[in-house]
């Protein structure tokens, strides 16, 4: 995990004011700084925060290589198939770090066979003076972050975060636009003799779902059509394993939900496996004795974890709400209230233990059909098509979550479920069997790990519980907890003007508005690009607050399997 900062084409820009806005992301790569300028490209610089994970002698970025000097790479990623793509294109490796297979691809195969042939996730940006392009990618689902600032001038600057971009919009000419980079794509640049650049192409080059257009790790025809549930599990196993590529110690997020708890069982058995020679630790944060806590200690009893628990108070949440909003960079009611507890525990990870790389269960509830709400899917269509929408945006809220809340802390995050394989072949299995049956969301996925003794049964199969609801207690959920501050930080008259002060995303609730005015004093104008909608269930009548409490099915254990 890293920042990576780039502009062209701004005249007035001077090295202290590149450094002031490199800086605002330093978070993401505090073991080193550097800041390029080449004199055959008229204004512009290249910036990079170092979070050092492979290869720490050899990969400082911008990185140039010998055979290619020309060529600057800035990349935030972590590239799985890269010794596959070397050894089968016969590329000589300057480097041992993965992301220099990107420069490769490009010298040898083309702009159109960069993003294509990655394996991973990545957001980066490639500078060629020789022939005076630049080329853009993201990784299909925005593992990676990536905002993109451009104006109608020909002047271009991207960053990890928009933090390091806000300050250079005074100085854009024309009409300008910030805005987040879109997954799944790359953009061509032509690097104008003036320093700016003109858009020579987008191509959207992976869609959710698509399958791979890359060599895969596990050979389809290894795959057998009459075991679902084998292939389910070699595949998220595969995608496991391949992420633990990393110098730096590993550790997982650990909720005590389904989705943590097959991802740390699955990580400590390849840990073991790969004669990782120390032992795993989970994580896992609540408020007093939670149910979050509990199972979370259940597990990490049953598959031999070093299990830290943090417990917070309604004073941590107080003191930290207005740094996890700008964190985020977004007012999303259901983004802020779960990354609360997100980012007090990679604090704690930070402070407390020498884990950096870590792996968390994002992505399951939009591949599988998580969200208690999907028992209300009218029927398998449309259940699969909001699957493929979730998975879309999710880049703008649970993905941002995740990335935010442990980057802000230096930490970098693996996803397993997102795995390009496995969401392939997880959403070409047929749209009925991946709908919730008998009242149990996600029965696909907790069926084809049962008898495996990989996790306790009662875990296997406990009932969803929002991560902002399951860190608190049962008698007062952690956005009670929340509105209660902000109820005192807005006035009544304030939220009467709500629809006057915010059209777009008009907040409803006193803590709603607060999250848009801490929001807006950080960002402002930027509401609609960053957050184009509230996050929200569907099919749920009568239901104004996205909390799966108001849901009628929430913690209906009598259904539930055991």
């Amino acid at each position: 995990m890293c920042g990576i900062w780039a502009l062209f084409g701004i005249e007035e820009e001077t090295l202290t004011c590149v450094c002031d806005n490199v800086n605002k992301i330093v978070h993401r790569g505090p073991d080193a700084l550097r800041i390029e300028y080449d004199k055959r490209v008229k204004n512009a610089f290249l910036g990079f925060q170092r979070l050092a994970i492979v290869d720490s002698l050899c990969g400082m970025q911008p990185m140039r290589i010998n055979q290619y000097p020309h060529v600057f790479l800035l990349c935030n990623g972590e590239i799985y198939n890269h010794a596959q793509l070397r050894d089968k294109h016969n590329y000589d490796y300057a480097t041992k770090c993965d992301v220099e297979i990107i420069t490769h691809l490009y010298v040898e195969a083309g702009v159109d066979n960069v993003a294509t042939s990655l394996d991973g996730v990545f957001a980066f940006c490639l500078m060629d003076v020789k022939e005076n392009k630049i080329l853009i990618g993201r990784d299909p689902y925005g593992v990676r972050p990536l905002f993109r600032l451009r104006s109608s001038e020909g002047q271009l600057a991207i960053c990890s975060e928009s933090k390091g971009l806000i300050g250079l919009t005074d100085q854009m000419s024309g009409t300008w636009a910030l805005e987040p980079f879109p997954p799944g794509h790359y953009e061509e640049y032509c690097l104008l003799p003036s320093g700016k650049v003109k858009l020579l192409k987008t191509v959207t080059y992976h869609n959710p779902g698509d399958k791979p257009t890359f060599d895969v790790f596990v050979p389809w025809s290894s795959l057998s059509p009459s075991d679902i549930s084998g292939n389910i599990r070699k595949l998220l196993s595969v995608a496991v394993k391949k992420r633990l590529m990393a110098d730096r110690r590993i550790g997982c997020l650990l909720s005590g939900g389904l989705d943590s708890s097959l991802i740390a069982a699955l990580l400590v058995k390849q840990a073991r496996e790969q004669n990782i020679n120390y032992k795993i630790q989970t994580f896992a944060i609540g408020m007093g004795d939670s149910p979050d806590i509990r199972a979370a200690r259940q597990v990490a009893d049953f598959i031999g974890s070093e299990h830290h628990e943090v417990i917070f108070s309604p004073k941590d949440v107080e003191e930290v709400l207005d740094d996890v909003i700008y964190t985020l960079e977004t007012f999303d009611i259901t983004t802020i209230r779960a990354s609360i507890g997100m980012y007090l525990l990679a604090r704690y990870i930070k402070r407390n233990t020498d884990s950096t790389v870590i792996f968390s269960g994002e992505g399951a509830d939009e591949l599988a059909q998580g969200y208690i709400y999907f028992r209300e899917a009218p029927n398998a269509h449309e259940a699969h098509q909001e699957s493929l929408r979730l998975l879309k945006d999710i880049y703008l809220y649970d993905g941002l979550r995740a990335d935010r809340t442990t980057a802000a802390h230096s930490l970098e995050l693996r996803i397993p479920f997102l795995d390009l394989q496995f969401t392939n072949y997880f959403l070409s299995l047929e749209a009925a069997l991946r709908q919730p049956q008998n009242g149990v969301e996600k029965h696909l996925l907790r069926s084809a790990f049962e008898g495996e003794n990989l996790l306790p049964n009662n875990i296997l199969w406990r009932h969803k519980e929002a991560f902002s609801d399951g860190v608190a207690s049962i008698k007062k959920s952690l956005f009670e907890v929340i509105q209660d501050i902000t109820e005192l930080r807005v006035s009544d008259d304030e939220l009467k003007e709500a629809s006057v002060t915010y059209p777009h995303c008009t907040p409803k609730t006193k803590e709603a508005f607060y999250y848009r005015k801490v929001f807006e004093s950080r960002y402002s104008g930027r509401g609609e690009s960053f957050t184009p909608y509230f996050w929200m269930p569907r099919w749920v009548k009568n239901v104004n607050d996205p909390s799966a409490r108001f849901i009628k099915h929430y913690a209906a254990e009598s259904k539930e399997k055991v």
